[in-house]
C-alpha cells in the first residue's frame, strides 16, 4: 500500500491517481478518503492528478494513540504534499476535512496551492462560546464522545441512517449501500482517532486560519445540513475570507459530496475553471 512515514512515525496511507493539475481530497469524521470516491473517478476521466489520503487513526492509516487534533492533521497533509511534490494544487475538504484545509493552508502557506474548496465545512466553530453564541451546545460533543466510546457500531449506524444523508427526512429514500459504506468506513478506524477528532472538529476556532488565506476559497454548504448547521458556519467562513465566495444549496445533506455528486462535481469544475 502506498503510505508516508511522518516525523512521529505515523504511517499514512494515500491514493494518489493520474497526472496532470492535483486536487487534494480531505475526508470528513470518522471516514476514510473512500468516501472521495465519486469525486476521484469524475476529475480522473476528466484529467486531473487526484490525490486522497486517510486521516492519521482513520481507514488504512495508522491506528496511534495520539496526535488526533487539527496541527497534526494539517501537519500530515503538508507532509503529503511534500511527500508527492504537488505543486498548484486544489484543495477540497468535507466537514471536518474542511477545517483541515483551512488550518493547512494557514499554518503551512500557499505556497503549493491555487485554489481550495471547503464542504459542509466545519470552521469557523462549531461548539458554543460566548463569543459564538450560534454554536451548538459543548454538551452535544460530550455526547459524540460518550457514544464512540460505548456503542460505537450501533451509533455510527444511527449517524448514517438518519441526519448524516437526510435520511431522517419525510419522503426520504434511504440507500441501504451507502448506509453500509459509510458504517464501513467509520469501523476500520480507531474508536480513540474518533474520540479525540470529536474534539478537534468541535473546539477548534479557524478564525484567524481563516483570515490569513488569500487564495481562492469556494464555500459550499446546504441550508438543511443537520450535521453541521448552516446558519454559524458557511455564511461566517464566506465574509471571513479574503477571497471567498458562498456557494448555498436547498434540500441537500450533511453527506451531499455521495448523495448529490452529480451537481458537486459540476459546481467543483466550474469553480476550478473559472
Amino acid at each position: 500500500m502506498p503510505v508516508l512515514k511522518t516525523n512521529d512515525g505515523t504511517e499514512i496511507y494515500y491514493k494518489d491517481w493520474g497526472s496532470g493539475q492535483p486536487i487534494v481530497f480531505s475526508h470528513g469524521w470518522p471516514l476514510s478518503s473512500d468516501d472521495w470516491d465519486a469525486q476521484m473517478m469524475f476529475f480522473l476521466n476528466r484529467g486531473f492528478r487526484v490525490v486522497a489520503h486517510d486521516r492519521r487513526g482513520h481507514g488504512r492509516s495508522s491506528q496511534v494513540a495520539d496526535g488526533h487534533d487539527m496541527d497534526h492533521y494539517a501537519d500530515d497533509l503538508a507532509a503529503l504534499t511534500a511527500h508527492l511534490d504537488l505543486n498548484n494544487a486544489i484543495h477540497v475538504g468535507h466537514s471536518t476535512g474542511g477545517g483541515e484545509v483551512v488550518h493547512y493552508l494557514a499554518r503551512h502557506g500557499e505556497s503549493r496551492a491555487a485554489k481550495a474548496a471547503i464542504i459542509a465545512a466545519v470552521p469557523p466553530l462549531m461548539v458554543r462560546t460566548a463569543s459564538n453564541p450560534g454554536g451548538l451546545p459543548k454538551a452535544v460533543f460530550d455526547d459524540f464522545q460518550t457514544q464512540v466510546a460505548t456503542r460505537r457500531a450501533e451509533f455510527y449506524r444511527d449517524v448514517a441512517a438518519g441526519p448524516f444523508y437526510g435520511y431522517n427526512k419525510p419522503g426520504a429514500k434511504p440507500s441501504e449501500a451507502v448506509i453500509q459504506n459509510w458504517w464501513r468506513q467509520g469501523m476500520m478506524g480507531s474508536a480513540k482517532a474518533h474520540y479525540d477528532g470529536v474534539v478537534a472538529f468541535s473546539q477548534t476556532d479557524f478564525t484567524e486560519d481563516l483570515k490569513k488565506i488569500t487564495l481562492p476559497v469556494l464555500v459550499m454548504h446546504s441550508e438543511d445540513d443537520q450535521i453541521v448547521p448552516y446558519a454559524d458556519s458557511a455564511p461566517l467562513s464566506a465574509k471571513l475570507l479574503k477571497n471567498g465566495t458562498l456557494k448555498t444549496y436547498k434540500g441537500f445533506p450533511h453527506g451531499m459530496p455521495t448523495t448529490e455528486a452529480e451537481t458537486i462535481n459540476a459546481d467543483l469544475l466550474s469553480f476550478i475553471k473559472s
